[in-house]
Order: C-alpha cells, then sequence, then structure tokens
C-alpha cells in the first residue's frame, strides 16, 4: 500500500472509529443511566433558555428544510458531472440521496431502543436519543458539502463550501439544546453518528473520483471537470 493510500485509511479509521467508539459510550450510558446522564442534566439546566430565534434555529433540521437544500445539491452536482462529460456522473448523488434515505432506517430503531425521555421543557415522552434534527442537517448539509466540493475551484468556495454546512449544523444543535428540545447527549451522539456516516459517503465518493481519473479521459472533459478543478 502506497503512502497516500495509508494515510487515507488511517484518516478514515481515526475519522469513523473514534466517532463509533464515542456513540457506543453515550448509548450505553443512556440504556444504563450512567453517570454522564447526571452530568448531561445539569448541563441542560444550564443552557435551557427557551425563545423564539433557539426555535427557529432548531427548524433548520427539519426535513422540509434540510433535505431541499441536499436536493438542489444533488442536482448541481449531477448537473455538472454530466456536463464535464463522466461516465459514471450519477454515482456521487445517488450515493448521498441514498444515505439520505436510508438515515431514518438508523435513528428511528436507535429511538426506540434507548427511548429516553425529553428535557422538562417539552411534553413527556421518549425517543429522544439520539437527535433527529441533528442527524438529518449533519448528513443533508454534511453531503452537500462533499458534492459541491470537488467543483470548487478557489480556495474561498471551498471555505465556503465546509464553513457554511458546518455553521448550520451548530445552529440547530444550539437551537435545540437552548430551546430544551434535546439533551446535550442527544446533539453530541447524532454529531458522533453524522462523522461515521459522512467519512463513509466521503470514502465512495473519493474512489469514484480515483476511478474516473485512472481511467480514458472524455473528449468533454475540460476546465468544468473535478479533476482539473
Amino acid at each position: 500500500m502506497s503512502t497516500p493510500a495509508r494515510r487515507l485509511a488511517l484518516a478514515a479509521a481515526l475519522l469513523t472509529g473514534l466517532p463509533a467508539l464515542l456513540f457506543a459510550l453515550l448509548t450505553w450510558q443512556v440504556l444504563a443511566h450512567g453517570p454522564l446522564l447526571t452530568l448531561d442534566a445539569r448541563l441542560s439546566r444550564d443552557l435551557v433558555h427557551p425563545d423564539r430565534f433557539s426555535e427557529r434555529l432548531s427548524d433548520l433540521g427539519d426535513i422540509p428544510v434540510a433535505v431541499p437544500v441536499l436536493v438542489l445539491a444533488l442536482g448541481y452536482a449531477a448537473w455538472r458531472g454530466r456536463g464535464a462529460g463522466m461516465p459514471r456522473w450519477w454515482l456521487a448523488p445517488a450515493a448521498a440521496a441514498l444515505l439520505m434515505a436510508v438515515l431514518p432506517a438508523i435513528v428511528v430503531p436507535l429511538k426506540l431502543w434507548t427511548a429516553r425521555p425529553g428535557t422538562p421543557a417539552v411534553p413527556p415522552a421518549t425517543g429522544y436519543f439520539p437527535s433527529g434534527h441533528t442527524a438529518t442537517a449533519a448528513v443533508a448539509y454534511g453531503a452537500s458539502a462533499l458534492l459541491l466540493l470537488p467543483w470548487c475551484r478557489t480556495r474561498a468556495a471551498r471555505l465556503t463550501a465546509v464553513g457554511v454546512p458546518a455553521a448550520l449544523v451548530l445552529a440547530v444543535s444550539y437551537g435545540l439544546v437552548r430551546r430544551g428540545f434535546h439533551w446535550p447527549l442527544d446533539v453530541l451522539a447524532s454529531w458522533c453518528l453524522g462523522a461515521v456516516l459522512l467519512t463513509c459517503l466521503s470514502l465512495v465518493l473519493s474512489r469514484s473520483r480515483s476511478r474516473r481519473s485512472a481511467g480514458t479521459p472524455s473528449p468533454r472533459t475540460g476546465p468544468s471537470s473535478p479533476t482539473r478543478s
């Protein structure tokens, strides 16, 4: 294995392994009612201050808000890839769309399994761990960034493609905790889950681009190709 490939494998292992371990720890604490929940409740009491602004921030994690953003990124990536003459221009958008589609099948069983009650700021119920809004925001906005990055030609564009989605996820997370819709650990768990899923998606997209660049260049490949940008 070459040095760049070894470094990529190590980075992927860290970006999936560490968040996965932390997610497992948090899930265990919720199921066992461990000491972290006491700290979590104390932190929540210090942070919760329901207001209209925090509620609006949490709305950025709603499916009707986050998914249309991803759909726009899917369409743009497909349009640019097809215009660049890529043989499998549909693969990256399809992978991101599939990840978004299967996310509820991951989050909902976890909610039912852990059956964690909500904070005092919400009506009595269970199923708050992990945070579905945070997971939706992380995958929708994060996948959008991964789709757009190959087409960013300047450093400013790349920073924008990464910074805006990150800011949106942080805004959703802050709004959920501040409004009292979720405990802080609910949000942290979804960060971990999002990191694992987005790293897997990034690996799929990277391998797809590597195969395209190793193949015979298309006669339509030009400045708009991600291999040139």
